[in-house]
């Protein structure tokens, strides 16, 4: 384990396995690498920033099960069944379901937290306070439902002066980072609720058109494969007599 003296170089390795770690590993495995890492990154030093790969919104909107607006109303910290781990859990009243269906109350695990006098902190895990509204992208796991992306997938959720519900990212100390540009993404600007389900909406209707025009590409590559084979098996004989007649040709032309 590192000690909090680490270079830089290693913490900002160790923040980038917190978030992307997850593809070759099982999804228990995975929920408990990132408890680990995240209480590892914990103890960093302040002067050193997190960096986690960002997730642009379209990708959230696609991979998320579930997109839900809820107010929290409860949360609960508790180990997790090994004992070595905290783990919080935050309920939900659903309010709407903007992707999915989520029922009308839905429970978040997310790790860290605090059980007697022991206390687990994190980075790029928000805290849900019982009485906010927010907005939740919702990832399945053993463990239970969990945030896609942690605090990339949480949204809060307020009311403005004219009573319009807006809609923003969580506070994060983790910077973003797009890899194509190598450079910090800003984060969303807010919006009111009902851009962002139109958002959602646009994205999901986006998605569902490559699709299907993914599918129809495949069809159609499926359809010559049968047109071709059934050319060949129609004119199989033709076919062998022209291959034989070409072996016989070759054959002659080099017992010359």
């Amino acid at each position: 384990m590192s000690s909090a003296g680490s270079s830089p170089r290693n913490w900002n390795e160790v923040a980038h396995h917190l978030l992307w770690i997850q593809q070759p590993m099982t999804p228990n495995n995975r929920f408990l690498a990132l408890v680990a890492t995240a209480t590892l990154l914990a103890v960093a030093p302040a002067t050193y920033a997190t960096l986690a790969i960002a997730a642009p919104f379209e990708q959230k909107v696609e991979n998320a099960s579930a997109i839900v607006v809820g107010k929290c109303v409860k949360t609960e910290s508790r180990p997790d069944p090994t004992g070595r781990w905290i783990l919080t859990y935050s309920t939900f009243q659903v309010s709407k379901s903007i992707k999915g269906s989520a029922g009308n109350e839905l429970t978040i695990v997310t790790p860290g937290g605090q059980v007697g006098s022991t206390r687990q902190e994190t980075v790029g895990i928000p805290q849900f306070r019982q009485g906010d509204e927010n907005v939740l992208f919702v990832k399945n796991s053993e463990a239970g439902p969990t945030l896609l992306y942690f605090d990339q997938g949480a949204y809060d959720v307020t009311t403005d002066s004219r009573g319009e519900k807006v809609v923003a990212p969580v506070q994060s100390t983790l910077v973003k980072i797009d890899t194509q540009r190598g450079i910090a993404v800003p984060s969303e600007l807010p919006r009111t609720l009902r851009s962002f389900e139109d958002n959602v909406g646009e994205t999901l209707a986006s998605s569902h058109q490559r699709h299907l025009e993914y599918e129809l590409i495949q069809s159609r590559e499926r359809q010559k494969q049968a047109s071709l084979g059934s050319i060949l098996l129609r004119y199989k004989w033709i076919i062998a007599v022209a291959l034989l007649g070409a072996a016989l040709a070759t054959w002659q032309l080099l017992r010359r």
